[in-house]
Formats: C-alpha cells, sequence, structure tokens
C-alpha cells in the first residue's frame, strides 16, 4: 500500500494551489485543473479587452499566476493568437508546471485527455484526509442517508433502499456497474477527444498520447509513429516499476542526499547571516565615514560663520562710531574743545590718523566678509553616482568588453560585447547608454537586460553620439560596468542596397559574391593590363557596377568599404539618363565623381 498522506505535493495543482479538481494532460504532460485551464485561457481573452492581464486576474482569485505567467499572457496577447467560437479562443497556454507557452492545438481544450488515474489517487487521499466523513446519498429526501455503493455508469451515490428503487431487478440498470462509496467517477472506456465517437486503442510515442485509429489514419498523428495500447501498457508498466524499484533500492542513498541538503539548509542560513552582517558592516563604515565628513563640514561652515561675523560686526561698531556724537566722531568732539596747545597736539596727531581712514573707508564702502558660502558647497555628483552602481561584487564575475569592431550603427545600433575570458560566466547582461549631450551635465542611462552577447537598439537619433557600458550579473552577483565605448550614428536614414549584376554587368571582368555584397575584379591579363596603365598614367577605361535600387529624393546615407589592396576604386552617384552612356562609354571622362 501507498502511504496517501506522503505525496500532498504530486496531487497540488500548480495554478490554484489546490487539490487538483478534474486535471487535464497538457502537451507538455503537466497536468492542470480543468477549471484552471479556462481561467487561464479567458485570462487572454479578457487581456485583449483590457489592455493587460493584471485586470482579468484580479477578476479570477481562483488562479495564483506568478509574474511571470503574467508577462507570458501579455506577450501572447500583443503577438496575436489562434481564436475558436467555440471554447476559449486562445490555443498557446502558458503551463505553470514548466513555465513554457504551451500550443494546445486547433481544437483547444476539448483535444486534452482527463487524468482520470490522477483523479483516482486524489479522491483516495481525500478520503484518506477526511477519514470518518461520509458520503451521503444523492437520492434519499432529507435528512439524507450514508451512502453504500455508487454506480459508474449513473454517477450517483446511493444508499441500499435508494438503489434497489433506481436499479429495479430485471431492467438493463440492473447491469450498472457499481463500487464503494465514491466522489470520482471515471468513464468505462477512454473516448478521443478529437473523434468522440472513437476509443482510443494506441498510444502515439512521439507525441505521447493515447489516439484512435481515425487519428493514426487521417489525423495529425498519420505519420507518426504508434503502438498498440497493450503493448504501450505493458512497456510503460515495466519501464516505470523497474524505476520504482531502482529507487527504492537507493533509498540509503537518497536518506543520505536529504542529509545533505539538510546540511546545506542550514549551511545557507549561517552563510546567508554572515553576509549579511557582513555588509552591515560595510554599510556602517560608509555611514560612519559620511558622519565624520558631514561633522568636518558643519564645523568648517560654522567656524567660517563666526570669523565672518565678527568682522562684520566690528565693521559695523566702527561705522557706528561715525555718527555725531557718538563713538570716535564724539571723542574727536571732545577733543577739539582742548585749549592747551600742546596736549592738543599730542592728542590730534593719532586722532586724524583715524579719522583719515575712517573717511576713506566710507569712500569706498566694502564688507569685511562675504555673506555667501559658495566655496562650502559639497559635491556629491560623483559619489552618488558611485553609490547608485553599488552592488555585490565577484571575481566569478568578468567585466565584459564591448568590441568595436562587431558593433555597427546603422539604422538601429547593434552592439556587441564578450568576456575576456571567453567563457559566459554571467547568466544576464544589462547593457545601458545614454545619448551624448555636453550641455546636459545629469545623464540618464536607459537599461535593457539581454541574454546574449548582443543587442540590437532602435530608434536612435540620426547623426548623433552615445554612449554605451555593460555588465553581467550571475545571480544578485554582478561585475563592474565595462569601459564606456561611443559610437555614433550616421547623419540619415541608411539606404541599403546590393550590385546589380544583370544591367550592365560585365562578367569577364568583374566578380560578383553570391550575396551581391561586394564585388572585385577577376584575375587575369586585364587586371594586368589594367594595373599596367595605371601605373604608367595613361589608363582609359574603366568597369562600372552600378546598385539594383536608386534614390528619388530625401537625405540617405550610404558606404562603401574599400580593401587596402585595390588599385583604383570610384564611388558616386549618377542619374538615371546618363546610366545608359556610362556602359556604351566607359571612357574615364564621364565616370561619375
Amino acid at each position: 500500500k501507498v502511504a496517501i498522506k506522503g505525496i500532498e505535493r504530486e496531487l497540488i495543482c500548480p495554478a490554484c494551489k489546490e487539490l487538483f479538481t478534474h486535471p487535464l494532460i497538457l502537451p507538455c504532460q503537466h497536468n492542470v485543473c480543468h477549471k484552471c485551464v479556462k481561467e487561464i485561457l479567458f485570462a487572454f481573452e479578457d487581456s485583449f479587452g483590457d489592455g493587460g492581464s493584471e485586470s482579468s486576474n484580479q477578476s479570477s482569485p481562483r488562479i495564483k499566476l506568478s509574474s511571470s505567467s503574467l508577462d507570458r499572457i501579455d506577450r501572447i496577447s500583443r503577438s496575436g493568437i489562434k481564436r475558436n467560437s467555440l471554447t476559449p479562443r486562445s490555443t498557446l497556454f502558458p503551463c505553470p508546471g514548466c513555465q513554457r507557452d504551451i500550443d494546445l492545438g486547433e481544437r483547444g481544450i476539448n483535444g486534452l485527455f482527463r487524468n482520470f488515474t490522477l483523479e483516482t489517487i486524489v479522491e483516495r487521499y481525500r478520503q484518506a484526509a477526511r477519514a470518518a466523513v461520509a458520503i451521503m446519498c444523492d437520492f434519499c429526501k432529507p435528512p439524507p442517508q450514508e451512502s453504500t455503493k455508487s454506480c459508474l455508469d449513473c454517477s450517483a451515490s446511493y444508499c441500499n433502499e435508494c438503489f434497489k428503487m433506481h436499479h429495479p431487478w430485471g431492467t438493463v440498470k440492473a447491469q450498472h456497474e457499481y463500487v464503494g462509496p465514491t466522489t470520482n467517477f471515471r468513464p468505462k472506456i477512454l473516448m478521443c477527444p478529437e473523434h468522440e465517437m472513437e476509443r482510443v486503442n494506441m498510444y502515439c510515442e512521439l507525441c505521447r498520447r493515447p489516439v484512435c485509429h481515425l487519428c493514426k489514419l487521417g489525423g495529425c498523428h498519420a505519420n507518426h509513429r504508434v503502438t498498440t495500447m497493450s503493448t504501450a501498457y505493458k512497456t510503460l508498466k515495466e519501464k516505470l516499476s523497474k524505476d520504482i524499484e531502482y529507487l527504492i533500492s537507493k533509498e540509503s542513498q537518497v536518506k543520505a542526499h536529504i542529509t545533505q541538503l539538510d546540511l546545506l539548509l542550514k549551511e545557507t542560513e549561517c552563510n546567508s547571516e554572515r553576509a549579511k552582517e557582513e555588509a552591515s558592516q560595510r554599510f556602517e563604515k560608509l555611514f560612519h565615514v559620511l558622519e565624520e565628513k558631514k561633522s568636518a563640514a558643519l564645523l568648517a561652515i560654522e567656524a567660517s560663520k563666526n570669523l565672518r561675523l565678527e568682522k562684520l560686526q566690528t565693521q559695523t561698531e566702527e561705522y557706528q562710531g561715525l555718527l555725531e556724537n557718538n563713538g570716535l566722531v564724539g571723542y574727536a568732539q571732545e577733543v577739539l574743545k582742548e585749549t592747551d596747545p600742546s596736549c592738543f597736539v599730542q592728542t590730534a596727531k593719532q586722532l586724524h590718523v583715524r579719522i583719515q581712514k575712517a573717511t576713506e573707508s566710507l569712500k569706498s564702502f566694502r564688507p569685511a566678509a562675504e555673506t555667501t558660502f559658495e566655496d562650502f558647497v559639497v559635491d556629491t555628483a560623483k559619489q552618488e553616482e558611485v553609490l547608485d552602481v553599488l552592488s555585490f561584487h565577484s571575481n566569478g564575475v568578468e567585466i565584459p568588453e564591448i568590441n568595436e569592431e562587431q558593433s555597427r550603427m546603422y539604422n538601429k545600433a547593434l552592439i556587441s560585447w564578450e568576456s575576456p575570458g571567453k567563457t559566459d560566466s554571467a547568466d544576464i547582461y544589462v547593457l545601458e547608454y545614454h545619448k551624448v549631450n555636453r550641455e546636459e551635465d545629469n545623464v540618464t542611462w536607459k537599461e535593457v537586460e539581454v541574454y546574449g552577447k548582443s543587442k540590437v537598439i532602435p530608434d536612435l537619433d540620426d547623426d548623433s553620439s552615445y554612449a554605451f557600458r555593460v555588465r553581467g550579473y550571475k545571480g544578485s552577483v554582478c561585475s563592474p560596468w565595462s569601459r564606456e565605448v561611443v559610437m555614433r550614428m550616421p547623419p540619415a536614414p541608411v539606404f541599403s542596397f546590393l550590385f546589380d549584376d544583370k544591367c550592365g554587368y560585365n562578367s569577364e571582368h568583374l566578380l560578383v559574391n553570391p550575396r551581391r555584397t561586394s564585388v572585385e575584379s577577376r584575375a587575369g591579363f586585364p587586371l594586368l593590363l589594367g594595373s599596367e596603365r595605371m601605373q604608367v598614367g595613361c589608363y582609359t577605361t574603366l568597369d562600372y557596377i552600378i546598385g539594383d535600387a536608386g534614390i528619388a529624393k530625401g537625405k540617405h546615407f550610404w558606404a562603401f568599404r574599400v580593401e587596402a589592396y585595390s588599385y583604383l576604386v570610384k564611388v558616386g552617384v549618377v542619374s538615371s539618363n546618363k546610366i545608359q552612356k556610362l556602359f556604351h562609354n566607359t571612357h574615364d571622362t564621364t565616370s561619375p565623381r
């Protein structure tokens, strides 16, 4: 006997987090309640009308979708989905078990099998959980009696009296199959969801699902490898039995792994607490440094304030002394009352010097101290930028380097980077960029997450420079930022074209590659003759090739790369009415500049 109460985890729906109710088997082999599948698919439909899936999910409190599932709903609803008027119209389903978008096919929910085996196990679990709770008769008059048997054909439970009444002897109903009291009624024969009148009698090894003979003859399984149901049953049962026996035989090893995992759980707890403590200490040191800097700055401002106030106060008192009958002027007025010449001269000489200084200061008034504290402004811009990118650094995540040779700036920017060690040590990269503007002091970086080592950035301004930088993340640990690389967009929208290998193309002298993106002179006598003529400066003809598209109007950007070993290459634009003249008269006098 299986310990029913030990398998709760396998009986929980990944969507609603409750025991399965009428579970359906998805193509990815995960199980989801029938009601949950419908609610998630209808959430897709609501996302079309409501502009998102968040509001629709609030109207379905039974399902508990993660944020990643909601993101996938939004993504699928934006990209477009198949529709069916009879069932919920979406056929793409975000499986809550494997987090992948599963195609349910044209029939949608109707094409899924109901997992009756799982239903039976869930029912046994429910009975074991409620134990003493009895299943009541569905046909008794109140109060209902406890049921004694359940009819699989009627899908109902009966007490003895009601069963005899509804299954009279000698009638067809008397032949119905009955079992002990249950709430789980499963059909005797599993029918094909594609062809509802046909029973499944084969197993598709490619799709890993039961099929009927019509599915094999002309349905979607026509070219798939199938086996008989009895063979599949025998094979799968043998494999499952062997695997279970192997796991049971390794019970001691499993227990050892569980013990090891328990130790790892405790070790993780201890290490996380230690990491928290170390991080807290680092931040405390930063706080301490900031507090010291703050105190020193405030003390310096306070000392400067006191010194300035003292100077201004002294200057104020000096000017108050210039008032009549007050201070210096009042003292001078008293000295003037002295009648003894010798005593007057003795005192007046020094007083006259002070009066002259006061007179000069009155003519050119200047405060003794500045009132502004501009020289005490604390510049924290760089420190704020450093703190803004403060994160966990690890030697395990290498600093990526932007490859300027592989990066391109055309109508869009293609930015490529690589790790110095040529190994992908990061799980995800964050690419930041901003438009270079010398007039702006505060730079706002735009951020984009990338799972590879290149990213195409659209919607950039023409004739503008952009700065790029990238860093790698492995979990919560990140590398420092790479060196900033500045690249410039073309001065106009890029005009893309290929070489024309038909109109006027001289295949004897020129060779165009299969993609028509490059052209070179064919080796041989014409090339040698051309090089000799060029060396003596008497060449008379050129080989022409044109693009397969033209420009009628507007401002466009286009470019060529000329190899360093080339003898002579001329590039230019020619009007359409002169193209034929060029090919008929190949002299250099009419070549475009």
